[in-house]
């Protein structure tokens, strides 16, 4: 058996490799992020005359730098594996008191942990999956940004018109969002013609706000102690038409997420309070469910396992949520065990229970998120949909 251990970088990446005997075939070899580099590598890899059912090759899971050589090596039959950098930094450290790092020698100690046979082989994503991937963290990285405008927009509000927010439902909603974008300050809104606020406001709430509503706003705008500023009304109607096509982007992207999911007609849509977006972010992280050996190791991916720290006679009460995982899927477990603790019964009793056993909220949350990767679980291995269960 021959390990291959290659670092990747943006620009080139270097590799290692050693035989079973502990012989080693290439002490270093740097190869260019590109055509020619790849078949540098292949070409250096062929020559050892063995069947690529005998090479394993491992390299770190380095984000979008890794996604060019990795459908490279799948493509070409190799033996891959995708190792967490955690891992390869701890097994480094291991090796020497001293503090040494460099790429050469991170792609020997990647040759050198493929030899333990701990790792499990990496399992080419499907067309769907690796589509929905895409589509999720892009979609979150712009939730990310809306964010950052949404907390823009609250300052703004608080310093042109803060009795605003008091007497509306949200100051992100659409209806005060296109008030704002043609009436950016109290002195608009005050002196505006009562029948051309309402119809903003009624357009834009879909009838939930009529005409007194917009009296009330009008009324509360001429009393307003906020402050009339050109520049501060400029910047606000650009952070507002900022967040709103950042939504119609989110909204795109959630329209492929729903084309998606309905031709892959997964059985987790079968779960009541999950929608199209959840299913789709978990889809996403989890990949192949037959990675996973039991719910504890999905559990464990998604980082919702607690720590545990025991010394001696010392066992800590109060160990904290390991977090070292997928954040996304993590965010869509506990976002789903919220929802489906709304519309499923026995899941809602059992988190009640864990609050009564004087749990603060989130940790009642986790335990019932396990109960939930369970049931998940269950229906990705079976493919079976998922059925109420009747309460005596």
């Amino acid at each position: 058996m021959i390990y291959v251990g290659i670092d990747v970088a943006k620009d080139k990446h270097d590799c290692f490799a050693i035989n079973s005997d502990g012989e080693i075939l290439i002490q270093n070899l740097t190869f260019k992020n590109n055509s020619e580099g790849f078949h540098l590598f292949f070409n250096s890899i062929s020559n050892f005359n063995e069947s690529f059912e005998n090479i394993k090759v491992g390299l770190e899971a380095t984000g979008h730098y890794s996604n060019n050589i990795l459908n490279f090596l799948t493509s070409k039959g190799f033996n891959v594996f995708v190792i967490n950098p955690l891992q390869t930094n701890l097994f480094r450290k291991g090796q020497s008191l001293r503090i040494t790092k460099t790429d050469k020698l991170d792609a020997r100690f990647i040759a050198t942990m493929l030899i333990s046979n701990n790792l499990k082989p990496y399992s080419n994503l499907s067309y769907h999956i690796s589509e929905l991937k895409s589509l999720v963290r892009h979609r979150f990285r712009l939730i990310e940004e809306r964010s950052k405008f949404k907390v823009s927009l609250s300052r703004l509000i608080t310093i042109i018109f803060p009795e605003l927010e008091k007497i509306v439902w949200s100051i992100s909603q659409n209806s005060v969002l296109y008030l704002l974008t043609e009436l950016p300050s109290v002195k608009d809104i005050s002196e505006c013609n009562l029948r051309h606020l309402t119809n903003i406001l009624e357009k834009y709430s879909k009838g939930k706000y009529s005409r007194d509503k917009a009296l009330e706003i009008r009324e509360l705008a001429k009393k307003s102690i906020g402050t009339c500023s050109h520049s501060l009304s400029f910047e606000l109607k650009q952070v507002i038409q900022t967040i709103l096509f950042l939504q119609s982007q989110i909204d795109d992207i959630d329209k492929e997420l729903k084309a998606l999911i309905e031709e892959l007609n997964s059985p987790l849509m079968t779960i009541p309070g999950i929608s199209y977006v959840t299913v789709a972010y978990i889809l996403a992280e989890i990949g192949d469910i037959d990675n996973f050996d039991s719910p504890s190791k999905l559990q464990a991916f998604a980082g919702l396992d607690p720590s545990t720290y025991q010394s001696g006679k010392f066992i800590a009460n109060h160990a904290s949520m390991v977090k070292r995982a997928s954040k996304y899927l993590r965010w869509a477990l506990l976002t789903a065990t919220r929802l489906v603790c709304m519309r499923d019964k026995n899941f809602n009793d059992y988190k009640n229970k864990k609050l009564a056993e004087g749990k603060h909220y989130f940790v009642a949350l986790s335990h019932t998120s396990k109960k939930l990767i369970r049931v998940i679980y269950y229906l990705l291995k079976t493919n079976k949909s998922y059925h109420l269960q009747k309460v005596a």
